[in-house]
């Protein structure tokens, strides 16, 4: 599998991406800066955290005009995975390639702790390896994680099996709509979370419970 890591200026969690995706894939994945205007040749495409032209505006809004965003669009709708984490979900959201949006987080705090997430669809090519209902734990580094979309399309998410990671009950960090912590777009190969599974991937980081979102990847796209 060869992935591709998109790199906006601030962000700070793209060498976390990298180091993830070289120990677990064996393979070094491109770095792309984000002036450029095309994405080398690859399986997936990682908007990481951090924030992004210093969260200006809105979070996401700015690295949502990048020129590099037209191209990762392109490859979005052909079919390429493309994965957002934290910063890299609300660059999603602001590029119209997930619905919704991320909010200023309810209680107005920046919150940097692990949180307990629960898997609500294991048949995604970044799921396949977790078990329906399994309880994991990433960190979470966000002063803007609260999700927020219209009815209609919460239940469209939920009818359509796009949630796919939860807050478990009582350990909403953010107060996301419905718990929700990451979602799917329509095809399924676009998926943004605000955790982040690349900080819960090494022993040494006190959790593994990221390996299996990458392991899931590398069995589907290689």
């Amino acid at each position: 599998m060869k992935a591709a890591v998109i790199v906006f200026p601030a962000s700070n969690c793209d060498r976390d991406a990298q180091t993830a995706l070289t120990e677990l894939t064996g393979t070094k994945p491109f770095m792309v800066w984000h002036a450029e205007t095309e994405v080398p040749a690859c399986d997936l495409i990682v908007l990481p955290g951090g924030f992004s032209y210093g969260d200006y505006l809105r979070c996401g809004a700015m690295a949502a005009q990048s020129h590099i965003m037209r191209d990762v669009k392109k490859k979005a709708d052909a079919g390429v995975a493309v994965l957002g984490i934290c910063n890299g979900f609300q660059v999603l959201t602001e590029a119209h390639l997930l619905p919704g949006a991320l909010l200023r987080n309810a209680g107005l705090k920046f919150v940097s702790r692990p949180v307990d997430l629960v898997v609500a669809e294991s048949q995604s090519a970044f799921t396949r390896l977790y078990s329906m209902g399994e309880h994991v734990r990433f960190p979470v580094a966000h002063g803007e994680g609260n999700y927020f979309a219209d009815e209609d399309t919460l239940n469209r998410l939920e009818g359509e099996g796009r949630v796919v990671f939860r807050y478990a009950p009582g350990d909403n960090p953010n107060g996301s709509v419905r718990d929700i912590a990451g979602i799917l777009s329509e095809k399924r190969n676009v998926l943004g979370l605000m955790p982040h599974p690349e900080r819960a991937a090494d022993p040494m980081l006190g959790s593994i419970s990221g390996r299996p979102l990458f392991q899931s990847l590398l069995e589907t796209l290689s």
